[in-house]
């Protein structure tokens, strides 16, 4: 006879609630306060080799960045559009490359990751975007499908990392009137 079960209790982490702030980075501090998040997650954690990490379509991107309420970042993305996102996007007009989504360990769980996300969404519909696509870690493929997206084509590799192409589409979106970078867009 084999001796019974006895219950355990295992603490389970909880994410302790913080308050924090997205926004579209602006300004020098912004932008390496991105980075930092970035070479936080991906060169240090993930082992991406730093001059992967940092590119040319930097410098013209839009970047998010999510900030707990005493300055602290805590998370970053960019958005891609028009020519720079053509080789991302397989030259889809009208379609944004979403990339470089990062968010620090301890605030991981918390929905910094979904709103950077919603952010680069926005970002991409005020510049007259109808669609979002991106480079999903595979292990990432469940967060990025309850946001609305999906997968398509095969499985590739980037720095390393198996990823998968996926897309949303974000038509009948509404823009903000007298952006100077809107385009005009048909809604439907």
């Amino acid at each position: 006879m084999s001796p019974e079960p006895v219950p355990v209790s295992v603490p389970v982490p909880v994410p302790v609630p913080v308050s924090y702030a997205v926004r579209v980075a602006d300004g020098p501090g912004d932008r390496a306060a991105c980075f930092a998040v970035r070479k936080e997650v991906f060169v240090v954690e993930q082992g991406v080799p730093e001059d992967l990490e940092y590119d040319a379509y930097d410098a013209g991107a839009v970047h998010v960045l999510a900030v707990r309420d005493d300055g602290t970042p805590l998370g970053a993305g960019r958005l891609l559009y028009g020519e720079a996102a053509a080789g991302k996007t397989g030259g889809a007009p009208g379609v944004g490359s979403l990339g470089r989504l990062a968010v620090v360990a301890e605030a991981r769980g918390l929905g910094v990751g979904v709103a950077l996300v919603r952010a680069v969404e926005d970002a991409a519909r005020e510049r007259g975007l109808t669609a979002v696509d991106l480079g999903a870690q595979t292990h990432a493929l469940g967060f990025y499908e309850r946001l609305g997206y999906a997968a398509y084509g095969a499985e590739f590799l980037d720095a390393g990392i198996p990823h998968r192409a996926m897309r949303r589409s974000l038509e009948g979106a509404a823009v903000r009137v007298g952006h100077p970078e809107n385009r005009p867009v048909l809604i439907v």
